[in-house]
């Protein structure tokens, strides 16, 4: 059975611990990121990061507007040096990311019983095709959406 934790009462925990070189891990909530983590599902491995991200690094951030704890992908990149973020299941960016908000980086996750590393080839081809094909896929879900009705 799995515990939940209030965020605001494990992030410390987990950012004693990042700093102190060790890995933290924990079942990620939402559907955000589907179709890749399930929620409550599959579980995920924060490090430290080793300066600044890159694009489609995963990181847990904290974002400000909503006072919420995130775990989104790098999209893009601002010229305030701000990151541009978007789960793999939302249509809508965030900005205004800084590397000041990110608290860790998943370094792998955990999948039906599989472990992935994020410098694995099939994830980092996952992470393009993902990315390079959102907008037929957005078209596709419309048309599909407006079929229904």
């Amino acid at each position: 059975m799995n515990k939940v934790i209030d965020p605001d009462v494990l992030v410390p925990v987990m950012k004693e611990q990042l700093s102190a070189g060790k890995t933290v891990s924990f079942l990620p909530r939402g559907d955000s990121m589907r179709p890749l983590l399930r929620s409550g599902e599959d579980m995920v491995f924060l490090k430290k990061p080793a300066g600044r991200l890159h694009l489609f690094d995963m990181p847990f951030y904290y974002r400000r507007e909503t006072e919420s704890y995130v775990l989104h992908r790098v999209v893009g990149f601002k010229k305030d040096g701000s990151y541009v973020m978007l789960g793999d299941n939302n249509s809508a960016k965030e900005y205004g990311i800084t590397d000041d908000d990110i608290i860790g980086v998943v370094s792998a996750f955990y999948r039906k019983g599989k472990m992935y590393r994020v410098t694995h080839p099939v994830y980092r081809l996952y992470c393009n095709v993902w990315f390079y094909t959102r907008p037929v896929r957005s078209l596709f879900i419309t048309v599909k959406n407006r079929r229904k009705h």
